[in-house]
């Protein structure tokens, strides 16, 4: 089973791109899937997030508001990292479990896809590694016109994240999504025929 990673920069359209991938055949196993599971109440992360950023990151059903948390850790570092610290080993166990599971079925291609791949340090496994690249402009347009953000929140979350430049150093394959998805869908199958051999 082929087993690649997936991950781009926030509003880079790394989900997109995913979607192209799904369509050509690859299992998509999507982190930020498995992030909701471990904080949903009474799962593993979700006690211990409460306890450390308060009960006011909570919604009226008590579950927490992703929106409240991240406009939290997007301008705190420590607070960011402390997050990551509760959550990643958990999100990671997960994953395992989903890799495990689709090994059994015959899957012949999975794509691991996360915003934070390279950070967590899981790019050294999960290869190849493909990096969704876009322009800066473009990460601001498209951030701002899905959350309704000004120019300057968007900046600042962009600014929060390890820039594109050096995630797309450490990849094996760059996938440039700033043009039209025609474009991009081309660079997508060029990839897969590559990764499959199918040249």
């Amino acid at each position: 089973m082929k087993l690649l990673g997936l991950t781009g920069g926030i509003a880079s359209g790394k989900s997109s791109v995913a979607r192209m991938f799904s369509k050509l055949g690859a299992r998509i196993i999507d982190l930020d899937k498995l992030a909701r599971r471990v904080t949903e109440p009474g799962a593993r992360a979700y006690d211990e997030i409460v306890e450390h950023f308060g009960d006011t990151i909570l919604d009226a059903r008590g579950c927490i508001n992703r929106e409240k948390l991240g406009s939290l850790v997007f301008s705190d570092k420590k607070a960011r990292k402390k997050l990551e610290e509760i959550t990643h080993p958990k999100i990671g166990e997960e994953l395992i479990k989903e890799i495990q599971n689709l090994r059994k079925t015959g899957e012949r291609c999975v794509l691991v896809e996360a915003p934070l791949l390279v950070e967590a340090g899981m790019h050294h496994w999960l290869k190849p590694f493909i990096v969704v690249t876009a322009s800066r402009e473009n990460q601001i347009s498209r951030l701002r016109k899905r959350n309704g953000l000004t120019r300057k929140e968007a900046l600042k979350r962009i600014s929060s994240q390890m820039p594109l430049e050096e995630k797309a150093k450490l990849a094996d394959y760059t996938i440039d999504n700033s043009g039209t998805p025609k474009e991009t869908r081309h660079q997508v199958r060029a990839i897969w025929e590559n990764i499959l051999g199918k040249k």
